[in-house]
């Protein structure tokens, strides 16, 4: 596997195609004296279903304006894709992390971060923060396993949308 920041030559690999993930469950949020803390709620298996989120049509020019973006390669084909932009704060915003299903769990993701990071520290940045679904348990887990803290809690970004009632669990990952 080759990672690599995606330049002009490989402007195309933007276009990796969202895939369908398994919606097993939610994670229920609560802050008590201070402190975050979460449960999570599995569904039956009946209830499981699968999810897919509408393809982005990325273009280079624009992400390179704000960020960067950097790829995971197999054999010349993008398998991940990470794409990060620039805040005020000493915090890189993660806007999307997806890995082709087939290499899902075999910690693509986890190297894409960590080349990301190796990145930002050099930009002068302290950390990454992102945000969640909290009906996404894999994402959420993947985040909290990494490493990143809940940090807060959006109970009405999807009102008035097709996805009302969902929530946005805001994660911060601090570098050491």
């Amino acid at each position: 596997m080759n990672l690599r920041i995606i330049d002009k030559d490989d402007e195309q690999s933007l276009l990796l195609q969202n895939e369908a993930f398994a919606i097993l469950g939610e994670i229920n949020i609560k802050r008590n004296s201070g402190k975050w803390d979460y449960e999570i709620e599995k569904y039956d298996q009946k209830d499981v279903r699968k999810q897919i989120f509408p393809d982005e049509n990325y273009k280079l020019e624009d992400i390179n304006k704000n960020g960067f973006a950097i790829g995971a390669f197999d054999k010349g084909k993008i398998i991940g894709l990470a794409i990060f932009n620039d805040q005020w704060n000493k915090y890189l915003y993660l806007e999307d992390l997806k890995v082709s299903e087939k290499y899902r769990r075999k910690r693509v993701a986890h190297l894409l971060l960590k080349l990301a990071e190796k990145i930002a520290k050099e930009k002068k940045y302290k950390g990454f923060w992102t945000i969640g679904q909290n009906n996404n348990v894999a994402a959420c887990m993947f985040y909290l396993k990494y490493g990143f803290e809940i940090g807060g809690l959006d109970t009405k970004v999807y009102d008035h949308t097709s996805q009302n009632g969902k929530q946005n669990i805001h994660f911060y990952y601090d570098f050491l």
